[in-house]
């Protein structure tokens, strides 16, 4: 049986259908708005895994066909590995899901939402969050739905819930939020430099925005969805667990006062050893029963020790940022790059600069996109102190550099006025909690010792949560460990001025107005605090761009020269970029933009170019070489491609008999114009440069 319901979201019909398409899934739904449709269906397997933790997939598919496009790939199919954008949507529907299914479940489970059709008006990403939270209610999988996802936009003073591909170019935010009846679970996204009441406002807009959402789901799970399982929490043998508290009382007093991160791991590791040895084997059937007890007995003591003491793992106040080391120019043969140490937590952060030809291409439902400015992530495993392979970048790596990039963006020159394309690199050497906001704050920098004209540095700050009934504490810049035994990770990213990026996930059920505030709050002084010790180090950027920078420079010709530039099949400008070591672009309206490993190499091209694209004027002095001898006079090459005649009259002042008496073919020779008829013959006269003194 077929069961749909709608409602009107932003001036914008939502609606859900369910019995259709994909009947064999635990649950399935199709989500549509407009001519946008996206299929959701989640299958699970019936038999627990007991891995210890939730194996919760996410998969997100945009299919080219829903545009009416076929791919770009060699294959002409949509290629395994997931493209950028499907990576991110990917990381927004699994992060307000993750924290809603109930301890105990760990049956393998699978959601794939595919995009079906897109009508290039609205983005897909809001459909396929809302319907994986729907299939997840239409199933027999628990979770503690629903939850719905809204996009708000600010265009023209005013709060735009779901704004269209058009309105988004004009706003001066784009944040994805995610929330429950009373809460927001999940906030994504840029904004340009708004005020911490705005983005506050922002959210909340969207949380209410959502709410029919709510309403939908909860009326469809009524008429079509299926019976829930039972999932019995795993039973916690209480003997034990008193036991294992008991042998590890003493010993976590200890851990816990070890501010570094090095140091109170292998104190936690030898602690397990000790506990071990402590109990008796007979009480439990297998070690880990015996390290997990022991990993939620950390996790009560520290977040008492914070909540009940006030006390953080490093001595901090909550208010604390650890303590920054900023150096600028660490590469000497980068454009730029910096090198910013707060705490445990190190970047290295290095900025190149390109031509317009290094923009990234992108390929999506929307179409073609260029991306002026790349910003990269790399999380290798020696900077946790691990051992694993190297692969290319995971969906966290994505993440994160996502993040960073949209806080800087806000700040960057206009094309325009600095036309290079970008690329930021962040290399974390060391993590201890927030490398992405050490990317940000170290990617500021390396722009700026590349002599990139940013509007103003940018630096960003993680913050932290612990909840406790209705004990609340809030920490600004969180250790790793606080993050891990916390209840969120809230990353603001800005400048002086406002907001430019953030990010926040959860792991309860939720934050409410007033701790988003005081969050924000937080956020802001720790941010400031940040770019004072960043300024330090560098204020403003550099006057000038690296020395070993390419250097940029347009010039102007008339079109129809453009011809002469480009030769026969490419063959002129392909050696002038050999000859030059240059990259040459010319545009249709006769611009020229150069870009030069040096500024000799970069003047000599320049000079070259004005050679052949030079037009002959009248009564100017030329120095040619003669090409071809005839009865009648000389052809002489004044200009590359350009040649006039010198009538055997106009050879010298005297009667000349025969041209070979004054010229040969291959002699250089100092010639005048002196006249361009209107099928552009020139005439030229070496008689008249004899009698302005040229030889």
């Amino acid at each position: 049986m077929i069961h749909t319901v709608a409602t009107e979201i932003g001036g914008r019909t939502i609606a859900m259908e369910t019995g259709k398409m994909a009947k064999q899934a635990n649950g399935s739904v199709v989500v549509t708005s407009g001519d946008t449709k996206v299929l959701v269906t989640v299958v699970a397997e019936n038999e627990p895994k007991n891995m210890g933790f939730l194996p919760l997939t996410i998969e997100y598919q945009e299919r080219m066909y829903a545009a009416g496009r076929i791919p770009g790939s060699y294959f002409r199919r949509e290629i395994g590995r997931p493209s950028e954008k499907e990576v991110l949507t990917c990381r927004l529907i699994d992060r307000p899901l993750r924290p809603l299914f109930p301890d105990g479940y760990d049956c393998e489970t699978q959601l794939i939402a595919t995009v079906f059709s897109a009508d290039q008006d609205f983005d897909p990403d809001i459909l396929a969050m809302n319907g994986a939270s729907m299939a997840l209610m239409l199933s027999d999988i628990p979770f503690a739905g629903p939850i719905g996802a809204a996009r708000v936009g600010y265009v023209d003073g005013q709060y735009v819930l779901n704004p269209s591909k058009s309105q988004l170019e004009k706003s001066q935010i784009n944040l994805v939020v995610a929330g429950t009846r009373t809460a927001v679970v999940m906030v994504e996204g840029r904004a340009g430099e708004m005020a911490e009441d705005q983005v506050l406002e922002a959210i909340f807009f969207a949380h209410a925005g959502m709410q029919p959402l709510l309403d939908l789901q909860l009326q469809l799970q009524q008429e079509a969805g299926k019976a829930k399982r039972t999932v019995t929490p795993p039973p916690i043998d209480l003997a034990l667990k008193e036991k294992v508290e008991a042998a590890a009382a003493a010993g976590m007093e200890e851990v816990v006062t070890i501010a570094d991160k090095m140091a109170r791991s292998g104190r936690y590791s030898r602690l397990k050893e000790e506990v071990l040895a402590q109990i008796d084997p007979e009480l439990y059937e297998k070690p880990s029963q015996v390290t997990d007890l022991l990993s939620t007995y950390k996790k009560h003591v520290m977040r008492d020790r914070i909540v009940t003491k006030g006390q953080r793992l490093d001595g901090r106040s909550f208010e604390d940022v650890r303590p920054i080391s900023c150096e600028v120019g660490i590469l000497p043969r980068a454009h730029g790059s910096a090198l910013f140490t707060r705490g445990e937590t190190q970047a290295l952060v290095i900025c190149t600069l390109g031509s317009e030809r290094d923009e990234q291409h992108l390929e999506g439902l929307g179409g073609d996109v260029y991306r002026r400015f790349m910003l990269h992530y790399n999380f290798p495993p020696f900077c946790v102190g691990e051992v694993r392979p190297l692969r290319g970048p995971s969906r966290r790596d994505i993440g994160h550099g996502t993040l960073a990039r949209r806080g800087i963006e806000a700040v960057l020159p206009a094309t325009d006025t600095f036309p290079y394309t970008l690329r930021v690199v962040s290399e974390v050497l060391e993590s201890n909690g927030s490398s992405s906001m050490a990317t940000v704050c170290g990617g500021s920098l390396a722009l700026m010792d590349a002599g990139v004209p940013i509007e103003a540095p940018v630096s960003g700050v993680a913050m932290g949560l612990i909840k406790e009934g209705d004990r609340v504490v809030v920490l600004t810049d969180i250790l790793g460990d606080e993050d891990h035994l916390g209840d969120m990770d809230f990353k603001v990213v800005g400048t002086r001025t406002g907001i430019t990026g953030l990010q926040m996930d959860i792991k309860i059920e939720g934050v409410d107005r007033q701790i988003m505030a005081q969050a924000l709050a937080q956020a802001k002084a720790g941010r400031i605090h940040i770019l004072e010790r960043m300024e330090e180090a560098l204020g403003s950027p550099r006057a000038s761009v690296s020395e070993h920078a390419p250097k940029y420079v347009t010039m102007k010709i008339h079109p129809d020269k453009i011809r002469d530039i480009i030769g026969p099949g490419g063959k002129i400008i392909r050696e002038m970029t050999t000859e030059f070591d240059s990259k040459i672009d010319v545009e249709d309206d006769g611009t020229i933009k150069i870009f030069s490993n040096s500024s000799e190499m970069g003047n000599a091209l320049i000079k070259r170019i004005q050679e052949i694209t030079a037009v002959p004027e009248v009564g100017r002095v030329y120095e040619g070489e003669v090409r071809t001898i005839k009865e009648f006079g000389a052809f002489v090459q004044i200009l590359p491609g350009t040649d006039g005649m010198v009538h055997i009259s106009e050879l010298a002042n005297e009667r000349v008999k025969n041209v070979t008496d004054v010229v040969k073919e291959g002699d250089v020779i100092k010639v005048k114009v002196i006249d361009i008829d209107n099928r552009g013959r020139i005439r030229l006269s070496r008689k008249a440069a004899l009698a302005e003194g040229e030889s």
